[in-house]
């Protein structure tokens, strides 16, 4: 029967664990320096999606439903319309491979990896 109250002593080696925190600290550097040219390159798959999803449902206007055209304020014309189901086959949409880090998150996540290993 196990008993209660009682912490759980457990000893990790103290090298093996600031080594996890400097290879963890060289992770999170590389990922928000390259974060910049990551999501410029999400950006630009995403824009290559929307074009082909465009031409494909440009192809199947014919067969549109529920049309709904909105002027706004600024001369741009809102066109909405829906297809039937099955009517075009969709490529599949990028999706990010890679975690966004704001500035702040980044200079929190560092200085707790950086205390870990100092202590």
């Amino acid at each position: 029967m196990a008993r209660r109250n009682q912490g759980i002593n457990v000893k990790v080696p103290r090298a093996k664990v600031i080594k996890a925190l400097e290879q963890a600290l060289v992770k999170l550097e590389t990922n928000y320096k390259n974060q910049a040219a990551n999501e410029k390159k999400y950006e630009s798959a995403y824009d290559k999606w929307r074009e082909q999803v465009a031409k494909l449902a440009a192809a199947k206007i014919s067969k549109a439903e529920n049309l709904r055209a909105v002027p706004r304020y600024n001369g741009v014309i809102n066109v909405e319309f829906d297809l039937p189901k099955d009517s075009v086959n969709l490529p599949t949409a990028p999706e990010k491979d890679y975690e966004v880090m704001l500035e702040w998150q980044y200079k929190d996540t560092k200085e707790e990896i950086e205390n870990g290993k100092l202590s």
